[in-house]
């Protein structure tokens, strides 16, 4: 795959990274990013002259997303786990017993 050159330009700071991503794809997480960085700002009061603040807040929220999504995610396959073993017990209720 082609690697594709993405700008960041964020918190004071400005590189650029090839990666293997499309780049439509990049820029739509670059500017999530963005929103969230500037949601965390304002909802915290983290000025703009702290920018490794907000990253390392903005960060650790995401982190607690993605731990929060794993949780749900879990919860819901020990849900249909469950389900699946209720139907198998009345499946096997239901059919006579072959053996």
């Amino acid at each position: 795959m082609e690697k594709n050159k993405l700008t960041i330009d964020l918190l004071d700071i400005s590189f650029s990274i090839l990666v293997d991503e499309d780049s439509a794809y990049l820029e739509k997480l670059l500017n999530s990013y963005r929103t969230i960085l500037e949601n965390t700002r304002t909802s915290v009061g983290i000025n703009k002259d702290e920018p490794v603040k907000l990253a390392i807040i903005t960060g650790l929220l995401l982190c607690d997303e993605i731990e929060k999504m794993k949780n749900q995610k879990s919860d819901e396959d020990q849900e249909l786990e469950r389900r699946t073993l209720d139907m198998i017990t009345r499946i096997d209720q239901v059919i006579p017993n072959s053996g």
